[in-house]
This record gives C-alpha cells, structure tokens and sequence, in this order.
C-alpha cells in the first residue's frame, strides 16, 4: 500500500459516514450481512472500532474485545466526530511506525484492520437499509486492503472475525474479494422482515 493510511481511512470515512447518519431508528432492529450482529449493534461495534484505533494510533493499548457502545444521546453526530478524530490520529507522527497495543501489531497492520472496518461495516450497513455504496471502482481503497485481509483470513477465521471465504468470479470488483475473504456475499440481500430484532452477537 503506497498511500498514507491516514488519507485512505479519510476517504473511507466519507463514504462510510453519511451511511451511519442516515440510519432511521426503524432499522436498528435489521439484520445484516454480518453473522448475528443487527443494524443496531453493528452501528455500536463500528463506533466501538473508531475509537479504538484512535488509541492504537497513538500506541496506546486498546481492549480489542470491548463489545458495541450503546447508542443513545445524538450518537449519528458522535460518530462522525469520532470519524474525524480518527483520521486526525493517523496523520501524528509516527503513527504508521513501529507497533500498536499490547500485543505488539504492526501499526499500520492497525491502520488497515479498522480501514477494511471502516469499508466493508459500511457496506454491511448500507445493504442492510437498501442505500448505495459507492466503493465497487474504488480500487485505490480496497484493493490492497483485499490483498492484506487475505493475508490475515486464517488467523482472522481461527478468531471467529472472518466466516469462510465465499468465492467470487474471476476478475471480480476489488470490493467483491474484500467481502468475499471476509466470509460475506456481494449479493446478499435483507430477508423479509418477520417482526422480530436479529440477535447482536461478536
């Protein structure tokens, strides 16, 4: 990856955003793309994740099993906030360099963990609520985060992070692979809705 991790998780950051703000409280009780986790504990867990980070960027530990934050109060405006502070904590110095959080990550191993977060949460969160996310020609965001979480897929699949690999045709659109190696389809859609709230889960 040649560019700054701090100018891919700002560009992330734009796309992703707008889709967190624009969920209705209506559709907090979806489900997602993502194993047991609903709209609105993906939300949380997203949110949990960028602050996070904002603590690996600044070689800070970080519990990394802190589950999602609750959202009350004006939290689609918290978000962004935290967005921001996010992308302003990979642009210090030296927050690409060395090593992150007690178990010694490489930082920018970090800075691509919670940018792939960043893209593919979006994505979950946007299908979910049937918006567009306009990532699929994105390459010079996705492409490499791709390439590095299929690196991390077997560690990622023995954790319980990432499902098994869904398989996408040849020549696939760079966003089509990260979702696939992260275990989901790029054609899944919401099942019809039954009444009930899908179960948060890790």
């Amino acid at each position: 990856m040649s560019e700054k991790i701090s100018d891919l998780l700002e560009r992330a950051a734009a796309r992703t955003v707008p889709v967190v703000r624009a969920l209705d409280d209506e559709q907090l009780g979806l489900p997602t793309p993502c194993g047991a986790y609903d709209v609105r504990a993906l939300a949380g867990h997203l949110y949990r994740v960028v602050i996070t980070f904002q603590g690996l960027a600044a070689k800070e530990d970080a519990d990394m099993g802190a589950g999602p934050l609750e959202l009350t109060g004006d939290w689609r405006a918290g978000f962004a906030g935290e967005a921001r502070a996010l992308v302003a904590a990979g642009v210090r110095p030296g927050a690409e360099d060395g090593t992150a959080g007690a178990m010694g990550m490489p930082a920018r191993t970090a800075g691509v963990m919670v940018l792939g977060d960043l893209v593919v949460h979006g994505w979950d969160l946007a299908r979910a609520t049937g918006r567009p996310y306009a990532y699929a020609q994105d390459d010079a965001v996705v492409e490499d985060v791709a390439r590095q979480f299929a690196e991390l897929a077997p560690l990622a699949r023995s954790m319980g992070a990432f499902g098994p690999e869904v398989e996408v045709p040849p020549g696939a659109p760079a966003l089509d692979r990260l979702l696939g190696v992260t275990g989901r389809d790029p054609g899944w859609r919401a099942p019809a809705r039954s009444g009930g709230r899908a179960r948060a889960g890790s």
